[in-house]
Formats: structure tokens, C-alpha cells, sequence
């Protein structure tokens, strides 16, 4: 079995030349996104278009979500509401307690709460539109053909890393972190970890081009700013639209 990683986005918050990191998994006919930034819609068309694959909501059997900055999180309410009005179902969402607490009342609510539906108001929560799964740190937690394990990072507001088997392989994602050796081991017991570099409370390239050969050759990087310098870089870039085998 296969288990592949498309990437719709591989930018921080604030690009002007890509979108913003998020990544698309698939295995055994399921897709499952990491992250889902806005417009999420669009940047499933054209990275599906580049990886010449379909991927349309319908196809999104769930989505794991990181932690809370609009870059990661932005496009739930569009895509919350496509899969309640259209597909006419709820969105499963694979999310640690922490970033679950303000979720609704912290960022969905506003626009969420409120529906009229065949005329009438109706008041909403927030499991009206997601069925939700907890992730915790001490425990694996399966997602169809994804088993998930998370581990927290160090970030401005509560942010957790992945693990993702499926297929007898493994993903490791940073999510956004500080430089963390704890971190890096966990991640580095994987066959393919996806880790973020950048300015500020996040990882510098230079701390992750000094890791030992056998870390960095199956590394890939996101969430790099638009002055990074691609070509230089001694680990691989991740690309929008580049289907990659974990």
C-alpha cells in the first residue's frame, strides 16, 4: 500500500509566492489534510491539477489539525460548511483538548453560531459541524488507514507535532516549533519527516542544515519564508503540487 503526501501549501503566514503549509495524506483511498488553511478549496484544485490526481472536498475523509494561528486554520469554516450544507455530513477532527478549548468560542463562533435554515434561526455548536477525536500525547489514535500520535511542540499558543503511520510507514511533521532536540529524535524515528523553518519563535535552517547526514536525507522542508533561498538549501524543499512517497 502506498502512503503518498500532496502538498497543497508550503508557506508561512505571511507569503505572497505560496500558500500557506498544509498537507494533503493519502493511503488505502482516504485523504486526510494536516492543517487546513484558507482557500483551502483552491489549493486542493491546483495542487491536484499539478499532481494530475482528483481531490475535492468529498474526497477529505478528515483533517488533523496542528494548533490554532489563522495560517493553519483559516479555511475550516469554509470547508466546515461546504461538508454540512453540500456533502450533508459532518467533518471528522483530529485536534489535541488544548487547541480544542478555544476552538469554538476563540475563533469558529463568530461566524458559525448563527445559521437560518428554511427560514428559521438555529443556534449551532461546534459538534453540529465536526465529529471530533482527541488527540493525547500518551496514546495513538487511528483515523481510517492513519494511526496519529502527537507530541507537544514549542510554540506561542499550544501546537502539537505528528506522527502518522500507515502502510507500515512513517510521517513525521514539526508543525510550527522552535528548535527542539527532544523534538527532532521523536520525529527522527520516521521514515519521512516534513519539518518547518523560519524566522522568530520557529526552527532556523542553519540549526537543521548541521543535523547528521542520515537525519537530513529524508527531510523535507515547509513553511519556509519567501526569501529562502530554495536551490541552496541541503534539504529538499517541499513543492505545492509535488506527490511525494513516504
Amino acid at each position: 500500500m502506498t502512503f503518498r503526501i500532496l502538498p497543497l501549501g508550503v508557506g508561512d503566514a505571511f507569503t505572497a509566492l505560496h500558500y500557506s503549509t498544509c498537507l494533503a495524506l493519502q493511503a488505502e483511498g482516504s485523504t486526510v489534510l494536516v492543517d487546513c488553511p484558507h482557500p483551502i478549496q483552491k489549493m486542493m484544485r491546483e495542487a491536484a491539477m499539478a499532481a494530475e490526481v482528483t481531490l475535492t472536498p468529498a474526497d477529505v475523509s478528515a483533517v488533523i489539525l496542528t494548533h490554532l494561528h489563522a495560517d493553519h486554520c483559516c479555511g475550516l469554516e469554509g470547508l466546515a460548511f461546504y461538508t454540512f450544507f453540500y456533502l450533508k455530513r459532518r467533518l471528522p477532527l483530529y485536534l489535541h483538548d488544548d487547541v480544542r478549548a478555544h476552538l469554538w468560542d476563540g475563533h469558529l463562533s463568530a461566524g458559525m453560531k448563527d445559521l437560518t435554515i428554511d427560514g428559521k434561526s438555529r443556534e449551532m455548536k461546534l459538534e453540529d459541524y465536526f465529529e471530533l477525536h482527541s488527540l493525547r500525547e500518551d496514546e495513538t489514535v487511528r483515523a481510517g488507514p492513519f494511526a496519529i500520535s502527537c507530541r507537544k511542540t514549542i510554540h506561542h499558543v499550544p501546537t502539537t507535532a505528528l506522527r502518522i503511520v500507515a502502510g507500515g510507514r512513517t510521517l513525521g511533521h514539526s508543525a510550527d516549533t522552535a528548535y527542539d532536540e527532544g523534538l527532532l529524535e521523536w520525529l527522527g524515528a520516521s521514515d519521512l519527516v516534513v519539518h518547518e523553518t523560519n524566522y522568530g519563535i520557529h526552527t532556523p535552517y542553519e540549526k537543521l542544515a548541521a543535523l547528521p547526514a542520515t537525519l537530513r536525507e529524508k527531510m523535507r522542508l515547509v513553511h519556509y519564508p519567501d526569501d529562502f533561498d530554495l536551490e541552496a538549501s541541503v534539504i529538499e524543499p517541499l513543492r505545492e503540487g509535488q506527490l511525494v512517497e513516504v
